[in-house]
């Protein structure tokens, strides 16, 4: 009988250890880099969000994370005084992805208010050769749903002019060869403060 029941405590042991290494082995939780917002209900890990009782869903801040495998930037029509600086052509080579990212910004002329839609959103993607030039026409990843027609064609206009009176950019030959083939997406936002069309001239 006592056999019995050492052998049954051996195997309960054993099976408490297999569970436990389970655990440790368990793949590690990607949800922190896929924005999945906080919840005072969760016990696992996140993306820190910034809730406002004018929104309908959680708002991420907006931070300067460390520029990884993915060349995105976002390219806003009205930047706020505090980032003046990261909308000026820099005046050097382009060494850096940071300098890339500046000369993107700088390059963008939203289309005129008369024919500009507030909020709207649009985003393309594309990629430079070694000299700086565009490898093809940027390609149209997205676009604010409900835009009108005209309104998206005024936007991807302003976009390929913008972007065909800068390049080619002025690369390092560093800068040139590291992002040289490598996908860019730029996402271009205006967020100025329109008129209504009653009171445009």
């Amino acid at each position: 009988m006592r056999a019995v029941i050492v052998l049954l405590i051996v195997m309960a042991a054993v099976a408490m250890g297999r569970s436990a290494v389970a655990q440790e082995r368990r793949p590690a939780d990607p949800s922190p880099f896929a924005h999945v917002p906080c919840s005072v209900f969760d016990n696992r890990p996140c993306t820190p969000s910034v809730c406002s009782a004018l929104e309908s869903g959680p708002c991420f801040p907006d931070i300067d994370y460390p520029i990884g495998e993915n060349l995105q930037v976002t390219v806003e029509s009205n930047p706020p005084d505090k980032d003046a600086a990261r909308y000026r052509m820099p005046d050097h080579d382009l060494d850096t992805i940071g300098d890339l990212f500046q000369a993107l910004r700088s390059c963008w002329t939203p289309p005129e208010q008369d024919i500009a839609r507030a909020g709207m959103q649009m985003a393309v993607k594309f990629s430079f050769r070694r000299d700086g030039a565009l490898i093809a026409p940027p390609r149209l990843t997205y676009a604010t749903p409900d835009a009108a027609p005209e309104t998206r064609a005024a936007y991807r206009q302003a976009i390929d002019a913008s972007l065909s009176h800068c390049a080619p950019l002025s690369f390092s030959k560093g800068l040139g060869g590291a992002i040289a083939g490598r996908p860019i997406l730029v996402r271009y936002v205006d967020n100025r403060t329109m008129e209504p069309s009653d009171k445009r001239p």
